[in-house]
């Protein structure tokens, strides 16, 4: 039986002690989309205690959210009495990769792009408090950046792409000038040491904002004047494919 929104806002959802908890969300959806957004790339089993501690639910609230999670298939239980991401959220990635032919555009500028500077080309999207990376082209250099689809990274983090999503989404960034003048982002050994990267931001003709291009390798081979040539490499193939990277 679904849960009345009235009924779930009478409930408790708040340890006595709340310490440094999280504010747990109010609206039912809320809750629900909170749980699923536990899971990254190094927490791919969630217990119930930890759901609880993540989003300041209490036990009771985060079973019966799990419950409905698990039914639909977006959560799956295990054996250990862990809890991991369900087969349905694979479904849902594949629905929003399909839904637009951005990949079929972005692909073959980044293919040309690291054919071009011999670096690895990535292009990430925010998702909450990270970054993630919708498509790659990783050089075939022996010593390199390498990169994959799906692969999370934290935002606050570093490195340049993280600075150009923050700056286009609302965040803050200590490079929000350099951005507004010039419209790119470079960090050296932000990140990763040793490993530099140049980023723009990617939007559509009409203007909305898409995400980021970015273009990384070991700082010892990269020179900002060759940053600089690959950065307008970048946006000649982008313009070719009917993207802008200027805002409109």
């Amino acid at each position: 039986m679904p849960i009345s929104a009235s009924r779930a806002s009478a409930e408790p959802d708040v340890a006595e002690d709340p310490g440094d908890a999280p504010r747990p969300p109010a609206g039912v959806l809320e809750r629900g989309i909170a749980l699923l957004e536990c899971f990254s790339q190094e927490r791919l089993r969630v217990s119930l205690r930890e759901f609880a501690e993540l989003t300041g639910l209490d036990k009771a609230t985060v079973l019966r959210l799990l419950a409905v999670l698990v039914q639909k298939r977006l959560v799956q239980r295990l054996e250990s009495g862990q809890y991991a991401p369900g087969p349905a959220l694979l479904h849902l990635g594949m629905l929003y990769r399909s839904t637009f032919d951005l990949g079929e555009r972005m692909q073959p500028v980044l293919r040309e792009l690291m054919r071009k500077t011999g670096e690895t080309v990535a292009f990430y999207v925010r998702s909450g408090d990270e970054r993630v990376c919708l498509y790659r082209e990783n050089s075939t250099k022996e010593v390199r950046h390498h990169a994959e689809p799906g692969t999370r990274l934290p935002l606050s983090a570093g490195g340049s792409s993280a600075h150009i999503l923050l700056h286009f989404t609302g965040g803050r960034t200590k490079h929000a000038k350099q951005i507004e003048r010039d419209g790119y982002v470079i960090t050296r050994g932000e990140r990763v040491p040793e490993m530099a990267s140049i980023a723009l931001p990617v939007f559509e003709m009409e203007g909305a904002f898409l995400g980021s291009l970015v273009v990384m390798g070991l700082a010892s081979r990269q020179s900002v004047e060759a940053q600089l040539k690959g950065l307008e490499e970048a946006r000649r193939l982008l313009a070719l494919q009917g993207f802008r990277t200027r805002p409109a």
